[in-house]
C-alpha cells in the first residue's frame, strides 16, 4: 500500500467520522431547544415532492468518498480534504448559531425511494438547514470531477448529474430554497479558502493596511446585512452583496490583491467569480459609468495606450498585441496576445516594486507592438505604472514631468499625493543607483 493510499483512507475515515459526529451533534442539539424558526417563501409551497429524486440525493455520498479515492497526489487529496473539512465546520458553526427547521410534513412513501426516504430519516433530522451542507459539499465535488475528467461526453453527463443533485434538495423536501444559495456560497468560499496553488488564502502574509478602505467596505457590508435582516423575504439576497463587501474588507486590511485570485489569464474562476459577483457588478458598472463621457483609451507615445479594463470586443477592435493589467477586481475581456497581471487593490498606490516591475514589462511589451496598460477607470493604477515607465526610460526626467506627458493625452487621470511621494523616493533610488556605476 503506497503512501498516498494510506492518506486517502485516512482523510475518509476522518472526514466520514467527523461527518456523522458534528452533524448528528448539531441535529440533536437543535431538536432540544424550545423554538425553531423557518425561512420559506410563498412560492415553496408549488415544489413538488419527486420520490425519485432521493436517488441523486444520495449519490453525493459516493461521489464524497470516491472523490477522496480518485486524488492524483498528496497535494491535491491535501486541498480537496482542507475543502471539504471547512465546509463541514462552517456549515455545522452555522447550524448551532443560527438553527432552522424544514416546516413542510413529508408524506408516508413506499417502495424502493420510500425504502431510501426511511433510512435518510433515521438519521435526519428536518433541521441543519443553512446553509445546506449538501450544496456546500456538491460545489465542491463538483470543480474537483469536473477538473479530473476531461472527455466532453463524462462532463457533459457529470454538469446534468450534479445539476439533479442540486434540485433533489428542494424536491426531496430536505431544504427550502433560502438554504441553497447560502450552501452555494460557503462551497465558494471553502475553494477560495484552499485554492489550487496550495495553502490557504490566509497564510502568513505581510498586512495590507490598507484601513481606510477596509474600515469603509465593512461599514458597508453591515449595513447590507442590517438591511437584509430588516426587510427579509427577497430582501434577504443582499446578504450576498454583505459576505462579498466582507471579503473585500479583509482584502484591504489583511489579503491584499491576492485576495481576489485574479488568475494568469487575466480571468477569474466561477467559484471566485460568484463570491465575489455583488462586488463585481458594481465594480464593472462604476468602471462604465465614470468613463462613459472620456475616450476608452489614449496613446500616450510610442506604442503605448493607456485605458480602461477592456473587453474582448474592444482589445480585437483596437487591435492590441499586448496587455498589462492592473486591475485586481475586475476580469479582462478574451485575450490571445501577451498579458502580464500586476494585481493592485482600487484606490490604493503602487509600491516602489511595483513601479520597477511596470515600467519594465512596459518597455518590453511596447517593442513588440500596440501595448494597451489598464485598470478599471485607466485613471490612476495604470496611469502610475506608464508614469514610472516614462521615468525609467528617460523620456521624462522629474515626476512633474511625466505626470504632465500623460495628463495632456489622457487628461482624466488622477495621481494621489502619497502616490507622488512613491514615485519620487523610487526615481531617488533609481538615479542614485546609477551615479554609483
Amino acid at each position: 500500500m503506497t503512501k498516498l493510499t494510506v492518506q486517502k483512507w485516512l482523510w475518509l475515515i476522518g472526514l466520514t467520522l467527523l461527518f456523522f459526529s458534528s452533524y448528528n451533534f448539531a441535529n440533536w442539539f437543535t431538536s432540544t431547544r424550545v423554538q425553531v424558526n423557518s425561512v420559506v417563501y410563498a412560492w415553496e409551497q408549488a415544489i413538488p415532492l419527486l420520490p425519485w429524486t432521493i436517488v441523486p440525493y444520495w449519490s453525493i455520498d459516493l461521489m464524497y468518498g470516491l472523490a477522496i479515492l480518485l486524488a492524483k497526489s498528496s497535494q491535491s487529496l491535501k486541498i480537496l480534504g482542507l475543502r471539504l473539512l471547512s465546509a463541514q465546520i462552517i456549515c455545522v458553526v452555522c447550524f448551532l448559531v443560527f438553527p432552522l427547521k424544514f416546516s413542510f410534513e413529508r408524506p408516508p412513501l413506499d417502495g424502493f425511494f420510500g425504502l431510501l426516504f426511511d433510512i435518510l430519516m433515521g438519521f435526519d433530522k428536518p433541521f441543519n438547514q443553512a446553509p445546506s451542507l449538501h450544496i456546500t459539499l456538491l460545489v465542491i465535488l463538483w470543480q474537483f470531477y469536473a477538473s479530473y475528467y476531461q472527455t466532453v461526453l463524462v462532463r457533459y453527463l457529470l454538469h446534468l448529474w450534479c445539476l439533479c443533485i442540486a434540485l433533489s434538495v428542494l424536491t426531496t423536501w430536505q431544504h427550502h430554497f433560502f438554504d441553497v444559495p447560502t450552501g452555494l456560497w460557503v462551497g465558494c468560499f471553502c475553494i477560495w479558502l484552499w485554492p489550487q496553488s496550495g495553502g490557504s488564502i490566509l497564510k502568513a502574509r505581510p498586512l495590507s493596511k490598507q484601513y481606510r478602505w477596509g474600515v469603509i467596505y465593512f461599514i458597508l457590508s453591515l449595513l447590507s446585512f442590517s438591511l437584509a435582516i430588516y426587510v427579509g423575504g427577497w430582501g434577504l439576497w443582499l446578504l450576498w452583496l454583505s459576505a462579498s463587501l466582507l471579503l473585500v474588507a479583509v482584502n484591504y486590511v489583511i489579503l491584499g490583491a491576492e485576495g481576489f485570485q485574479k488568475q494568469l489569464n487575466g480571468q477569474f474562476n466561477l467559484a471566485v467569480a460568484l463570491l465575489y459577483l455583488p462586488y463585481f457588478s458594481i465594480m464593472w458598472l462604476n468602471s462604465r459609468l465614470w468613463t462613459i463621457k472620456h475616450q476608452d483609451v489614449d496613446r500616450i507615445t510610442d506604442n503605448v495606450y493607456l485605458g480602461r479594463i477592456p473587453s474582448g470586443h474592444f482589445l480585437n477592435k483596437y487591435q492590441f498585441l499586448a496587455v498589462i493589467d492592473l486591475c485586481a477586481e475586475l476580469p479582462i475581456g478574451h485575450f490571445d496576445g501577451s498579458y502580464s497581471l500586476i494585481p493592485v487593490l482600487d484606490m490604493t498606490p503602487l509600491s516602489e516594486q511595483q513601479c520597477q516591475y511596470s515600467a519594465q514589462r512596459i518597455e518590453q511589451y511596447q517593442r513588440q507592438g500596440k501595448l494597451l496598460v489598464c485598470c478599471a477607470l485607466g485613471y490612476s493604477r495604470s496611469a502610475t505604472a506608464v508614469i514610472a515607465w516614462l521615468l525609467w526610460t528617460k523620456k521624462a526626467l522629474t515626476v512633474e514631468d511625466a505626470i504632465t506627458q500623460v495628463k495632456t493625452c489622457r487628461t482624466t487621470i488622477v495621481i494621489s499625493d502619497r502616490q507622488r511621494l512613491i514615485l519620487t523616493n523610487w526615481l531617488a533610488q533609481l538615479t542614485n543607483r546609477e551615479s554609483i556605476c
